[in-house]
């Protein structure tokens, strides 16, 4: 199982150790991750040197006595970011002593790496390369349990769950200086339970309740029924336990009492209905403000588009950048517009999106990638870097991805040879990533709802990031299923609900996903799949071998089989996600798990969904069946902006 061990670091997820204790332990770090996807370094390295400065002044800083360090030193590419957060009741001097200790171990422990998270108990270091400062970081998370069971489990998580809510609202309402706050309570069996919550001071209020929020939920995965648990993640953390493991506590002041207490009654007689009514009067104005807002949605969003300065681009530099917009800088055509390479005067590399004039789906589909991928930034997503507005010309700019899309290696004889199982299995760990990313980490949830191998880029060390976000679909924080009466996306990646009856959620993106993962382990796209001299889905193969105990007839002859286990649990995974019943589907936090620990035990699949070929296919293009979209014309206050065009604009993303 060589292959398990080296590609064990390249996921996000779940680092599981099962004891928790009360001390710390000097000589070995509580919890590490070494993120092997964002490239490695010498140990020489200016980027190494960059570090280890930062590192040493944290240590030495006596002016903080607040426990969070953030700093950044150097240029690009060897500019690091650095923070590092103490528990909120950790002495000045105990925390410096910490982050000096955990320093010391870095260089054995990720030695190459530009990104890593470590650390004990009392503290946590977290660098990288790129800049996370006012940031929510949830990925990497850390799980650590406890081994032992609550005598009462229900009571236990009841009383546990009222304590965590409290709490994170209280950290949250902490200062630039703390957001960090414990509290306690008996459970029905008498057990007190001890909580501790805590972000980074760097983050709003809102931020430190959404990256609690997000943390919190993976309590029930992480640690049922056990009497102390954690998970921690860059931005936040929260622990809880049957015994007090911080040192201090926090208790509420007396109520006050006599004369005092009835002067305040006669304040609060006095304020209250006062309040109420400049409440009222507020809430008036803000209805009658967004009814207006509301009426003039129509017309304002150029105008929001046109505010984001920091994202504007002069179009003449644009165009000295592509030359001209010359054929011999041109990486792509299609329905939209054609897509160009370029290169600005400080030298970097760029895509641009030149979106045809007077057309408009492109416009629409332009206002949609500005407004929704400038929020939205992570390494396995492609990114958007501004736009250019002049008259009717509309310009998307985009950083250059040198690989083209995983289709151009993927389903060409030769070229997939290139891809062994170890790159195979970092591109599906890197789209897992991204996936999360928009499911659950991000401040949206966006349901990308046209996940396929041709939207999947590859940069120059074939780290995948997702592209095409023109027919994404926002969600709110707790919405969980969307419906439309149109249908987007590529057929054979749809799921069933959605090509049918056009219900989507999280779980059609992470059907799309199962199908992907199954055309990147057998080098052959879904509903094209030849086997010997019969053609039929890729799906329908897949489940049949699994079915007869023959799984390894559907991986790509041209990968060694040297890793075949890790290829059959690739392929479990796939059919898990590509089940018929939504509900079966796992969420991509577990799919990430499932792809990332060995440890945890995969559910027998049920059998897919198949695909009506008569119901679909006689609406798409008969000229280009798989490089084609059904469209959603619909556009309700909810959606993201789309297209009205069936040819699918994949192939204009910058390569």
């Amino acid at each position: 199982m060589a292959m398990a061990s080296s590609t064990l670091p390249v996921l996000f997820s779940a680092i599981f150790v099962h004891l928790l204790t009360l001390s710390i332990a000097q000589k070995e770090l509580r919890y590490s991750y070494c993120e092997n996807s964002t490239g490695n370094v010498s140990a020489s390295s200016p980027y190494q040197d960059n570090l280890n400065r930062v590192l040493s002044s944290f240590s030495s800083d006596t002016g903080n006595d607040h426990g969070f360090y953030n700093a950044s030193f150097g240029e690009n590419p060897d500019q690091v970011f650095v923070r590092a957060l103490c528990r909120g009741d950790v002495e000045p001097d105990i925390c410096r002593s910490c982050i000096s200790d955990v320093s010391n171990l870095r260089a054995s422990v990720c030695p190459n790496q530009k990104e890593a998270i470590f650390g004990y108990d009392e503290c946590m270091v977290f660098y990288t390369n790129r800049s996370i400062f006012g940031v929510i970081e949830t990925w990497p998370r850390m799980w650590l349990w406890s081994p032992v069971n609550a005598s009462d489990p229900a009571g236990f998580s009841a009383t546990l769950r009222t304590l965590l809510d409290t709490s994170r609202t209280q950290a949250a309402a902490g200062d630039s200086l703390q957001k960090f706050a414990v509290n306690d309570e008996l459970a029905p069996d008498f057990t007190r339970v001890f909580v501790l919550t805590e972000c980074t001071p760097d983050l709003s209020e809102q931020q430190c309740l959404d990256c609690l929020d997000r943390i919190i939920k993976e309590q029930p995965d992480c640690c049922t029924g056990r009497n102390g648990g954690r998970v921690i993640a860059p931005s936040c953390n929260f622990r809880f336990e049957s015994n007090r493991f911080y040192n201090i506590t926090q208790t509420s002041p007396p109520p006050p009492g006599g004369k005092k207490n009835n002067t305040s009654r006669t304040v609060i007689i006095i304020v209250i209905p006062i309040a109420s009514v400049v409440i009222l009067i507020i809430c008036v104005y803000i209805f009658l403000k967004m009814r207006k807002t509301r009426e003039q949605d129509v017309e304002s969003d150029d105008d929001e588009i046109i505010t984001a300065e920091s994202l504007q681009y002069d179009f003449d530099t644009i165009k000295a950048a592509t030359n001209n917009f010359s054929d011999e800088n041109r990486l792509g055509q299609g329905g939209f517009g054609a897509v160009y390479k370029g290169r600005l005067s400080t030298g970097q590399d760029i895509a641009v999106k030149r979106l045809s004039k007077d057309s408009g789906q492109g416009d629409l589909e332009f206002k949609n990638e500005v407004l929704l991928l400038a929020k939205l930034q992570h390494r396995n997503l492609v990114r958007l870097l501004g736009f250019s507005l002049q008259r009717n010309e509309r310009l998307l700019i985009y950083e250059f991805v040198p690989n083209s899309s995983l289709d151009r290696f993927i389903f060409d004889p030769k070229r997939r040879e290139q891809l062994d199982w170890e790159q195979r299995y970092k591109i599906i760990g890197g789209i897992a990533r991204g996936l999360v990313y928009l499911h659950e980490d991000s401040r949206l949830r966006i349901i990308h709802r046209d996940l396929k191998a041709s939207n999947i880029l590859l940069d120059t060390d074939m780290n995948p990031k997702i592209a095409d976000f023109g027919m994404a679909r926002l969600f709110a924080m707790d919405q969980t299923q969307g419906n439309t009466s149109r249908i987007v996306g590529t057929y054979g990646y749809m799921a069933p609900e959605y090509a049918m009856h056009g219900q989507f959620s999280v779980k059609s993106d992470i059907f799309s996903f199962g199908v992907l993962i199954l055309e990147i382990v057998s080098g052959q796209r879904n509903i094209c799949f030849h086997d010997r001299d019969n053609v039929e889905d890729l799906l329908s193969y897949a489940w049949k071998n699994w079915r007869e105990g023959t799984t390894l007839n559907l991986i790509d002859p041209s990968l060694k089989v040297s890793s075949k286990a890790e290829m059959t649990r690739c392929i479990h995974i796939a059919l898990l996600c590509v089940q018929e019943n939504v509900v079966d589907r796992p969420t991509m936090a577990s799919v990430a798990i499932m792809l990332n620990s060995y440890s945890v035990t995969l559910p027998a699949p049920s059998h897919p969904a198949f695909f009506v070929h008569s119901t679909i296919e006689s609406n798409l293009s008969s000229s280009s069946v798989y490089t084609s979209r059904v469209t959603d014309h619909a556009l309700n206050d909810d959606i993201l902006l789309l297209s009205n065009n069936e040819t699918s604009i994949t192939e204009l993303y910058p390569r």
